[in-house]
């Protein structure tokens, strides 16, 4: 068995409210990256739920992409190891989508 890092993108909606994305990362372990972006598909799909928040607005969490399934390092998890590196070329657009860099109390 081996292990994968797999990258999903679920959103969340509310009423009204402007759409609200969250991006995991989740291990999995599976003998082939095939399996491994089956069972990132699944895993996803189950992260899909709806419930009443604490005002009685309907919040409904849907899956929305498997971003990508890469093996990660048989080198020993620990202190300062690597799970996952993406590249991006627009700093702006990522401050600007990233709650926690553009200042926004979530």
């Amino acid at each position: 068995m081996r292990t994968y890092v797999a990258v999903l993108v679920c959103v969340a909606t509310a009423g009204g409210q402007a759409p609200l994305y969250r991006e995991s990362f989740v291990l999995l372990s599976a003998r082939t990256e095939d399996e491994a972006r089956s069972k990132a598909q699944a895993h996803g799909e189950a992260l899909e739920t709806s419930y009443r928040n604490e005002k009685g607005e309907l919040i409904t969490w849907t899956f929305r992409q498997l971003v990508d399934v890469a093996e990660v390092p048989e080198d020993p998890l620990g202190d300062g190891a690597e799970i996952y590196t993406r590249h991006f070329r627009d700093f702006a657009a990522y401050t600007a989508f990233e709650p926690l860099l553009s200042g926004e109390d979530l």
